[in-house]
């Protein structure tokens, strides 16, 4: 464990290792041409895509965890640069389906390739990305990632205005 690190709080670890992981991310894929952010969304939607999904942008922003607006906003930005197609869904006028274009997916598999010899490199001190050890670890971190956090509400219940 780093010096400094041993009496830090849970959450300040959670965010230095986020914030690690973020920059590495963006260190590597810059050479693709992507940012951290927009290789969160190729790669989510590669692997929807693998799975005979075309999801809407709505459905990809709940399943990285961006805000939908953020999403749109990556997405216009993939399009222009020719790795994803938008179109309106034939079931929903106002929701825009994301598919990747075979560019997209070129450039989205030498994006996973980069980023999984990285995440080899981070889970390293666990034995690697197939030890015991990281498979505790991944419990554990979709176990916090399930907690409901809102700021206005406090063990699950709404926040009552007192009068």
């Amino acid at each position: 464990m780093s010096k400094g690190s041993e009496n830090a709080s849970p959450g300040f670890l959670v965010w230095r290792l986020s914030t690690k992981w973020r920059v590495a991310v963006d260190r590597a894929v810059a050479p693709l041409g992507l940012t951290h952010a927009q290789y969160a969304l190729v790669a989510s939607l590669y692997d929807m895509q693998r799975h005979g999904e075309r999801p809407s942008q709505r459905r990809l922003a709940d399943h990285t965890g961006l805000e939908p607006l953020y999403v749109s906003k990556l997405a216009r930005a993939l399009e222009g640069a020719g790795l994803l197609e938008r179109t309106r869904d034939p079931r929903d006028p106002r929701a825009v389906q994301l598919a990747l274009t075979e560019p997209g997916q070129e450039r989205t598999r030498q994006a996973i390739e980069v980023v999984q010899g990285l995440l080899e490199q981070l889970l390293a001190p666990l034995g690697g990305l197939d030890s015991a050890r990281t498979r505790e670890f991944r419990r554990e971190l979709a176990t916090l990632l399930d907690v409901p956090l809102d700021p206005f509400t406090t063990d699950g219940e709404p926040d009552k205005e007192q009068s």
